[in-house]
C-alpha cells in the first residue's frame, strides 16, 4: 500500500521458480499528476529491462470514446486508465502474468482496468502484452508515467501454481 508520493513499487521476491502464473490486483491508483497511468516493467535476472522490448495491445471504452492502443516497441507495459489526482478518479484493475520464470518462453500478460478517466468519463480497458525476448523475469516494478509519481495505490501479488 502506498499513501503518499512514491516513485515505484518493486516486488523483488515473486517466486518465479514456484509459480508459472502470477496474479496482480491494484486498487485506488492515483498519480500525483493528472492524465498519467500505472505501468509495469520487468527485471530479468535482477536487471531492470528499460529497453523498447515490450509489446502490447489494448482496447478501451470510455463514455465519450471507443478506441485502441498498441505498440511493438515500448519501454513499459500499459496497465490502466489515466485518472485525475482526486480520490473519485482512481484506477482499479487486475493482471495475469504468464511464464515469468521460464527462460524458454516469452513472459506474457492479460489485464483489465476500470475507473474514472481524468476527463470525468468512466473508462475500462482490456489488453495483453508480451516481453519480446525469452528470459527469466524475477522482479516486477510498478510506477506512474510522465513526471508523475504514485500518490496512492494498493497492489497485491499472488502466485498460481501449475498442477
Amino acid at each position: 500500500s502506498v499513501s503518499s508520493n512514491t516513485s515505484s513499487i518493486i516486488f523483488d521476491e515473486i517466486k518465479e521458480n514456484e509459480y508459472n502464473i502470477h496474479f496482480v490486483t491494484w486498487n485506488n491508483f492515483r498519480p500525483s499528476v493528472a492524465n498519467c497511468r500505472l505501468v509495469l516493467r520487468y527485471f530479468e535476472s535482477g536487471v531492470e529491462e528499460s529497453g523498447s522490448v515490450y509489446e502490447y495491445a489494448y482496447q478501451g471504452v470510455r463514455a465519450d470514446l471507443v478506441g485502441e492502443n498498441y505498440t511493438t516497441t515500448d519501454s513499459s507495459i500499459f496497465l490502466g486508465i489515466n485518472p485525475d489526482t482526486t480520490a473519485t478518479y482512481a484506477d482499479n484493475g487486475y493482471l495475469y502474468i504468464y511464464n515469468a520464470g521460464d527462460s524458454n518462453k516469452y513472459t506474457a500478460t492479460s489485464s483489465h482496468s476500470t475507473g474514472m478517466y481524468h476527463t470525468n468519463n468512466y473508462a475500462t480497458y482490456f489488453g495483453s502484452s508480451v516481453l519480446g525476448q525469452q528470459s527469466v523475469v524475477d522482479q516486477l516494478k510498478f510506477y506512474s508515467t510522465g513526471t508523475s509519481v504514485i500518490e496512492q495505490v494498493d497492489i497485491s501479488l499472488y502466485g498460481i501454481k501449475e498442477y
